[in-house]
């Protein structure tokens, strides 16, 4: 099953025009949903850390006042105007999630050929899902409301199985018209009993729009192909790397990924309009298409990301018309902005990977160390896979920024590459092992920009206590780097966890409480120089009272070790900055030390602790 999540610029992957600037009198309905969405009260939990994470007494509630009157006229001259179903489909989504709140809305219309139905959905804040769910899987809540042409309400929405959308009660209506049904309408609302009966004449109005225009048909023509650019979409590009991938095994010969990448398309974006950012993405599309191989196949990979299949194109050959093409597109004026600058990464089958998935996933990681290195150089250069260190913090960065973008799509099993490669690296010294053990550490905090740097700082709290109790040097050094790693396991959560902003419910929270089971089970053990390290990795959330977590430890039953990172993990937490509330000050973290010695952390440890925290540097 193929997602795809536009999420430099979602509402143009349709193709479809701003329907502000088409009827003004329509602007009310038509808010930005991003706005929106942040207008919005917080849960009341805004972290994964239930102890730091921050409190609101605001809950988030929704006050639905809507005028059906008024909302059923616009929505009646907004079915009138349209002529087209995905401008259709756009412009109602606009009305239910500014409107009526919904936290999403989706179409699902008949491909018979295929035996499936395809469906579109757009989420509040407009990013874009695209999945097929096939007629015989008749558990599916929506297969059910297509085949009875009945109605069927949800708690959630895992049946479409979009990994990225947030969780809520859904509503699906068949779309039936004289008595045959051509697909589903799919509303996400947590207030279904409010508005089933306005979804229902939508569902019907859009079953008799989709038939008396026969755009059934229409929805299901040329899905390969990005209306923006004319290039393949980002699922037919996947579908013809593994063809052309399986072609090459048989031939033995090599095949090379490339991927382009527009720079400043966010500040081309925002200085002049998304209209000047896509003309831009056509400029380089068209340019591409114009000078590949008859034998190269381009696709759009993502927002402004120009992929290029090289089938028997060695490295040095891929390098060779990546140059060629970056020259072609450096020589294109556009107006405002000037010549068109791009990055570009390059991957090669089999000598990179032989996993079509990691091909293109490190040809995506060389793509963002080529805009490193382009933001410093200004001019564009090429990167290989060949080209850099895995270890390098440069790369283990841009490693880190794939892997957060691609987490929900490939799950773990890319993120077991990281720890493969760290257990098989040759540690030459105690110096080199650190180092190595550094760039690992920085790499998980990198996929949560708001907690960058926290495994150095809870490591330079963790050695400063360690000193103060007069703790042997060799101790210090274990507990300097056992502390770099405390939070390793987190490898192994999933981004919709880790990075979540609103509370996590049982579930979530059951996932996140594995990590420091997995740093210690999944990354230590299968490196024997790195056993005696699992003590603070397993043990840096057990409470002094027991009420901890992963094994309920007590008092003294946690090593003295997990219980100094305990504490530099907790200070290291309150006083620094968090999306929701601004980091505490050394006093007021020391007050909450204080209110937990005894229950949750070492009391002796804490009084330690508190003494030297004046002279620890807070910065984060």
């Amino acid at each position: 099953m193929n997602f795809y999540k536009n999420p430099h610029n979602p509402t143009n992957q349709t193709g479809e025009t701003d329907i502000k600037s088409e009827d003004s009198k329509l602007s009310v309905l038509f808010s930005n949903p991003i706005t929106a969405q942040k207008a919005m009260p917080q849960n009341n939990r805004t972290s994964a850390n239930r102890l730091y994470g921050g409190y609101s007494s605001n809950l988030n509630t929704k006050n639905l006042n809507i005028n059906y009157k008024q909302t059923l006229k616009i929505i009646n001259e907004v079915l009138m105007q349209k002529s087209d179903i995905g401008q259709l489909f756009y412009m109602l989504h606009n009305v239910l999630s500014a409107n009526m709140q919904a936290n999403f809305s989706a179409i699902g219309l008949l491909n018979a050929q295929s035996n499936c139905v395809n469906v579109k959905l757009i989420d509040k804040i407009g990013s874009i899902y695209n999945t097929k769910i096939m007629l015989n899987d008749d558990t599916n809540p929506l297969i059910k409301s297509y085949l009875t042409k009945t109605i069927q309400t949800c708690q959630d929405n895992k049946f479409l199985r979009a990994n990225y959308l947030s969780s809520s009660p859904c509503i699906i209506l068949p779309l039936v018209s004289f008595g045959e049904c051509l697909g589903v309408f799919i509303v996400g609302d947590n207030h279904l009993n409010t508005c089933t009966e306005l979804y229902q004449f939508l569902a019907n109005y859009i079953a008799i729009f989709a038939h008396n225009r026969n755009l059934a048909e229409l929805v299901d023509k040329n899905t390969d192909i990005d209306s923006l650019t004319g290039l393949a979409n980002h699922k037919c590009f996947q579908e013809e790397l593994i063809r052309q991938i399986e072609s090459c095994n048989k031939s033995n010969s090599p095949l090379s990924v490339c991927i382009f990448d527009v720079l400043n398309i966010s500040q081309i974006n925002r200085e002049f309009g998304h209209a000047k950012g896509d003309e831009i993405i056509k400029t380089v599309a068209k340019k591409i298409k114009q000078n590949i191989r008859n034998t190269d196949f381009a696709g759009r990979y993502g927002g402004d990301e120009i992929s290029i299949i090289m089938p028997n194109t060695s490295t040095d050959e891929a390098k060779y018309i990546a140059e060629y093409l970056s020259y072609a597109l450096s020589c294109v004026l556009i107006d405002d902005v000037g010549p068109v600058k791009l990055s570009c990464g390059i991957a090669t089958y089999p000598q990179t990977s032989k996993n079509h998935e990691k091909l293109v996933l490190l040809a995506e990681q060389a793509m963002y160390i080529s805009k490193s290195k382009c933001y410093e150089s200004g001019d564009c250069v090429i990167v290989t896979s060949e080209d850099y260190n895995f270890w390098d913090d440069e790369a283990l960065k841009c490693f880190a920024e794939v892997l957060t973008k691609k987490h929900a799509q490939i799950g773990v099993d890319f993120e077991e590459e990281l720890i493969h490669k760290f257990h098989n690296e040759q540690i030459l010294s105690s110096k080199h092992m650190l180092e190595v053990v550094t760039s690992l550490a920085g790499t998980i905090d990198a996929k949560d920009p708001y907690t960058k740097g926290h495994s150095t700082l809870v490591s330079r709290y963790s050695e400063a206590l360690a000193r103060a109790i007069n703790l042997p040097e060799a101790e210090v050094e274990r507990i300097k780097l056992g502390a770099l790693l405390h939070d390793i396991g987190k490898i192994g959560i999933p981004e919709n966890v880790l990075r979540k902003p609103a509370m996590l419910d049982d579930e979530e929270w059951e996932i996140m409480k594995q990590h420091p089971v997995i740093g210690a089970e999944k990354v230590l053990a299968p490196n024997e120089s790195l056993r005696d390290l699992i003590p603070m990795v397993k043990y840096h959330h057990e409470h002094w009272d027991g009420t901890g977590y992963p094994c309920g430890l007590k008092g003294e039953e946690i090593p003295l070790n997990a219980r100094i990172v305990s504490i530099a993990d907790a200070y290291h937490a309150l006083v620094s900055d968090r999306p929701y509330r601004k980091g505490l000050s050394v006093e007021k973290a020391c007050e909450i030390l204080k209110l937990g010695a005894g229950v949750q952390w070492d009391k002796e440890l804490v009084r330690q602790f508190i003494v030297i925290a004046p002279s620890l540097s807070t910065t984060v």
